[in-house]
């Protein structure tokens, strides 16, 4: 794993929250208990602090960084998908944010929200709990999202991510 501290910042992951081998975290990263990390997403604290919640997964190629004055949080029962990319925004807990989306500084995603593939979401945007934001920049639409889907995503995450953590080898360099 490439696990760096930078200066003084230094990460901190809980014991039960898997991190896959060729996944960089750098920096002020705080990453909760049963969360997944997963090859080629690159969580970079160095200006300031990301914190990732409990049962969350940031998926490959995901790229998580934050400014100093507005740290990257991301809440409990996330799902961030591949090639992800957040920067200094807030997602709150059981929301979450589809392939290739971009969240950007201050926007806040609410509770049970999804942001659709590709969307991206703007600075300073608030998509509303349970609400629905696609396209570029995105469009939201109120009380769409299905909350089945993000359950479903956290809890085979979860369970992916113990299954790598016992069963990865690595057999050739």
């Amino acid at each position: 794993m490439a696990i760096y501290a930078l200066g003084s910042r230094e990460p901190k992951i809980h014991e039960t929250a898997f991190i896959h081998p060729e996944a960089v975290i750098i920096g002020s990263v705080e990453i909760g208990a049963e969360s997944t990390i997963w090859a080629g997403a690159v969580l970079r604290g160095d200006d300031g602090e990301i914190k990732i919640g409990m049962r969350t997964s940031i998926q490959d190629n995901s790229v998580i960084h934050t400014m100093p004055e507005t740290p990257t949080i991301v809440g409990d029962d996330c799902v961030i998908g591949h090639l992800v990319h957040l920067e200094s925004c807030t997602i709150e807990s059981g929301a979450q944010v589809s392939s290739g989306a971009i969240v950007l500084h201050r926007a806040v995603v609410g509770t049970g929200a999804i942001v659709g593939a590709n969307s991206v979401v703007l600075n300073d945007m608030v998509i509303p709990p349970g609400a629905l934001a696609v396209g570029s920049p995105a469009v939201i639409k109120e009380g769409r999202a299905r909350q089945e889907e993000i359950s479903r995503g956290v809890d085979i995450y979860v369970k992916k991510g113990k299954f790598f953590a016992t069963n990865l080898r690595k057999i050739r360099d």
